[in-house]
C-alpha cells in the first residue's frame, strides 16, 4: 500500500513538473495574427529569430513613429529581426479598415515591414497574444506604439513606453545584444 503511495506521488510530481515544464516554454511563436491582406501571419515561421511587436494607430500624436520603425527595419533588414506591427483602435485613433491603413502607411511612412489586421489590445476580446503578455508579464499597452521585443527563444525581454522612439539608442543597444 505505502509502495502505491509514493508511486501516485511520483506520478503526480511528474505531471506537475511536466506542466510547469510546458508553461515556461509558452512563448510568441504560439501565436498567429491575420496580415493587413487577411494572410495568416503564424508567428511559429519566425522561431529562433527575435521579434519587434508594436501596437499602433494612424491617427494618433505618435504615428511618425511609423517612420521611425521603418528606419529601424532597414537598418536591421540584413538581420534576422523581426518586425511586426499590430494596428487596434482601442484607443480610438486608427483608421476604419485595414484597407486605409495599408495605404496610409505605404504613401506617408514607405512601410515594408509586417502590419497585422485591426486588433483588440485590451479586454476579453483582446488577441489571445496581448492576453498573455497580461497574465505572464503584467505587460499591457497604455497607450499607442508600445514596443515590444522578443528574444530567439520567443520569451519577452524588454517593453518601451509610446515616448521611447524606435531608433531610440536604448532600444538599439537591447536589439544588438540579442542579435
Amino acid at each position: 500500500m505505502i509502495n502505491l503511495f509514493y508511486k501516485f506521488v511520483y506520478i503526480l510530481l511528474l505531471v506537475i513538473t511536466t506542466s510547469e515544464n510546458l508553461m515556461a516554454e509558452n512563448n510568441i511563436y504560439q501565436y498567429s495574427f491575420l496580415d493587413i491582406d487577411g494572410n495568416i501571419l503564424n508567428l511559429d515561421d519566425f522561431e529562433g529569430r527575435p521579434i519587434m511587436l508594436v501596437n499602433t494607430a494612424s491617427k494618433c500624436g505618435f504615428t511618425p513613429q511609423y517612420g521611425d520603425l521603418q528606419n529601424l527595419f532597414e537598418k536591421y533588414k540584413d538581420s534576422d529581426l523581426v518586425f511586426i506591427a499590430t494596428p487596434s483602435n482601442d484607443f480610438k485613433q486608427e483608421l476604419n479598415s485595414e484597407e486605409e491603413i495599408k495605404k496610409y502607411c505605404l504613401i506617408n511612412y514607405g512601410v515594408s515591414f509586417r502590419v497585422t489586421e485591426i486588433i483588440k489590445l485590451k479586454g476579453e476580446d483582446s488577441h489571445p497574444l496581448f492576453k498573455w503578455l497580461k497574465k505572464e508579464f503584467d505587460e499591457e499597452p497604455k497607450w499607442n506604439f508600445y514596443k515590444y521585443l522578443f528574444n530567439r527563444n520567443g520569451h519577452l525581454i524588454k517593453s518601451w513606453s509610446s515616448i521611447t522612439k524606435p531608433n531610440s539608442s536604448k532600444i538599439q543597444k537591447t536589439i544588438n545584444k540579442i542579435l
